[in-house]
């Protein structure tokens, strides 16, 4: 999150919730005084306003931090956000990894909770990592961590053995809203299941068996599209369950 200074600005950030601002556009000129928190992605601070940095409709969150909520599947890293990565290599100091942006990020080795020189993480090519963006520059690859400030993983880390879809970075950021999609809640109250979503669109799941975690994972992904505010989620997850959808866009992790 990219704080900055305004004034005025609870009233004039709650205006501006619902609009649809395209790239360059002048979302909202700051006032003299006061704070406006800039979530990751979709805008930026510039000059004396705050600028769209892509397509999208504004959005502010519970507690106030505004973004721009778009449909697309190419994710620009932002510093603060949750990503699922996939290891393309392992390196002597650091491993390589994709997540869906524009570059490969890097993840340092000593950035797992336990890892010393001596004990490094058993981390591998193809293996499915929940990681931190800790570094997010134009001009250099994005740098990750599986621990917090205190140095412990705090949830992330390796995600060992299930498998991956991807979704829009929209759909990811409900994922991760509090309170949780109602297909989420409606598969907790019938299945057994692990999930860890990432802010670029993707989403891991694991289950007691890989066809519960693929049944899983095809109700994830079809509710996207398929599952509206006012529909039933229950008998949507049931649908799921009993193997009537199929997941698009997944892959083994």
């Amino acid at each position: 999150m990219a704080p900055v200074e305004a004034s005025q600005a609870d009233d004039a950030a709650a205006a501006l919730v619902g609009k649809v601002a395209a790239p360059g556009d002048v979302v909202m000129l700051l006032p003299d005084s006061g704070r406006v928190a800039i979530g990751s992605g979709g805008l930026r601070p510039l000059g004396g306003a705050v600028v769209a940095s892509k397509c999208g409709v504004v959005r502010r969150s519970t507690g106030g931090m505004l973004w721009v909520e778009g449909r697309q599947k190419r994710y620009i890293p932002a510093e603060g956000d949750t990503v699922i990565g996939v290891v393309v290599d392992r390196l002597s100091e650091h491993l390589t990894v994709d997540i869906g942006g524009p570059f490969k990020a890097v993840l340092p080795m000593l950035s797992f909770e336990g890892a010393t020189k001596r004990n490094r993480p058993a981390v591998y090519e193809g293996d499915v990592v929940s990681a931190r963006v800790v570094t997010s520059n134009p001009d250099m690859d994005p740098v990750l961590s599986c621990v917090d400030a205190q140095g412990k993983a705090s949830g992330l880390g390796h995600l060992k053995g299930g498998l991956t879809l991807e979704c829009s970075c929209a759909w990811a950021r409900a994922l991760l809203s509090r309170p949780m999609p109602a297909v989420v809640a409606a598969l907790g109250k019938e299945a057994a299941f692990e999930m860890a979503a990432g802010l670029n669109g993707r989403v891991w799941v694991d289950a007691p068996s890989a066809g519960l975690a693929v049944r899983v994972a095809a109700a994830l992904a079809r509710a996207e599209e398929e599952l509206g505010p006012g529909d039933d989620a229950a008998a949507f997850v049931r649908r799921a369950l009993a193997g009537e959808l199929s997941a698009a866009g997944g892959g083994a992790g």
